[in-house]
């Protein structure tokens, strides 16, 4: 199995400044090729332009720019450009499935954060053996830099990126190794309910409080954020050093936040994995239930629209990112899968309308956000609570059925 590494480097400032050139040249060629692209398109024979051609042309812009081209890893650039070439397939999809997607963009400076080597002792060598104490990544370029190896590499590496974050620099390692010993089996399967007022509910009537990092950091965010919208837009190189400093503390902010959602989603998913062989939850559609909804355009005036609870929904919008339920969805797979767990994702039509003991399936079991009281058979309960259940018995049906 593939496991992922992510370690603290610490770049001397010579270092630094060498790390943020190798950005700046991958950036210029990654919008190079999407130039050319475009250029393509738009010509009146329409030529296509694939990786493969792109890929070709490498060696002469190696060796026609040797200062900024030339001195990189020859295949971490071919990295950049199957990076387009994926982003270009992305875009095609989406246009055959019926959606409405966006042309892929170009990238700034200070977008364009992460450089990926695919192999280990390709334009970057990682060291496993620490010399003095200390870990260190060499990088084609830039040399050795150390790093701060918090845990140990479980497997063979196989691709390393270098990946930038604020003011700060991280190696990110994937690692294949063998599947580990999987934990005891417990003999208890749960069915979790994830929701927003609490974050997770599991059918066993224990709930896990929601932290909303985000909302606790709303007013810090919209501080440093007005102070930030004070500046004038410009590039990078033309801030003053209190306008930098004003666009480092919004991204320090929101960077705590995501690292307070990615530290709750990890403990929550272990303790689920850790307690249950089993687990089900709910096949959320994030992305579809997050979605602004559509204007209403006002029959009687032209250009003029009928309320549609735009305003609402946006609350509600926010609290869904803020929950992170993607996150926390895709830790529990993970998680699951090298603890030899299995996860189940069920559909969750008519999960919190359901009456667990009668059957009874009607809008009117749930008169409010939090009680359930079934209209057949009076049995009452918290809502959050009767969904699991739900979930729980339509995970072992599930179960049942692929065993079968």
């Amino acid at each position: 199995m593939i496991r992922a590494y992510k370690f603290l480097m610490r770049p001397t400032a010579r270092q630094a400044v060498a790390l943020g050139e190798m950005l700046r040249d991958y950036c210029s060629l990654y919008n190079g090729a999407l130039q050319e692209r475009r250029d393509a398109y738009r010509h009146p024979s329409k030529t296509s332009i694939r990786y493969g051609m792109q890929s070709a042309q490498l060696k002469e812009i190696r060796a026609f720019d040797p200062e900024r081209q030339g001195r990189w890893s020859f295949s971490s650039q071919q990295a950049t450009l199957r990076r387009l070439d994926k982003a270009f397939a992305a875009f095609f999809r989406r246009i055959r499935a019926g959606r409405t997607p966006g042309y892929p963009r170009f990238r700034g400076v200070n977008w364009f954060d992460t450089v990926e080597f695919p192999k280990d002792g390709d334009g970057v060598r990682w060291d496993s053996t620490p010399h003095d104490r200390v870990t260190r990544v060499r990088f084609q370029g830039v040399g050795h830099v150390k790093v701060n190896q918090h845990r140990p590499v479980a497997g063979k590496v196989k691709t390393v990126s270098v990946k930038r974050e604020g003011r700060k620099w991280f190696v990110v390692l994937t690692a294949e190794h063998d599947r580990p010993e999987p934990l005891e089996a417990t003999g208890s399967m749960v069915g979790i309910d994830l929701g927003i007022a609490n974050f997770l509910a599991d059918s066993g009537g224990r709930f896990v409080p929601s932290p909303r990092h985000g909302r606790r950091a709303a007013a810090g965010l919209q501080a440093a954020q007005l102070a930030l919208s004070r500046f004038p837009r410009c590039k990078a190189k033309n801030r003053t050093a209190n306008h930098q400093r004003a666009v480092e503390k919004v991204a320090a902010l929101h960077g705590k936040v995501r690292r307070q959602r990615l530290d709750h989603a990890h403990k929550t998913a272990l303790d689920l994995v850790r307690a249950h062989d089993g687990i089900a939850h709910e096949d959320l559609k994030i992305r579809n239930m997050s979605k602004a909804p559509a204007p209403k355009p006002d029959p009687e005036r032209a250009g003029a629209f009928l309320p549609n609870g735009a305003t609402a929904k946006a609350g509600l919008n926010r609290s869904i990112n803020d929950a992170g339920w993607g996150v926390f969805l895709a830790i529990l797979n993970a998680k699951a899968e090298s603890a030899g767990r299995e996860v189940m994702a069920v559909d969750p039509r008519n999960t919190s309308r359901r009456c667990p003991e009668c059957g009874h399936t009607a809008k009117e079991n749930r008169p409010t956000q939090e009680t359930f009281h079934c209209v057949a058979c009076g049995h009452t309960a918290h809502a959050d609570t009767v969904g699991a259940l739900n979930i729980l018995r339509a995970g072992l049906v599930r179960r049942n059925a692929n065993q079968a």
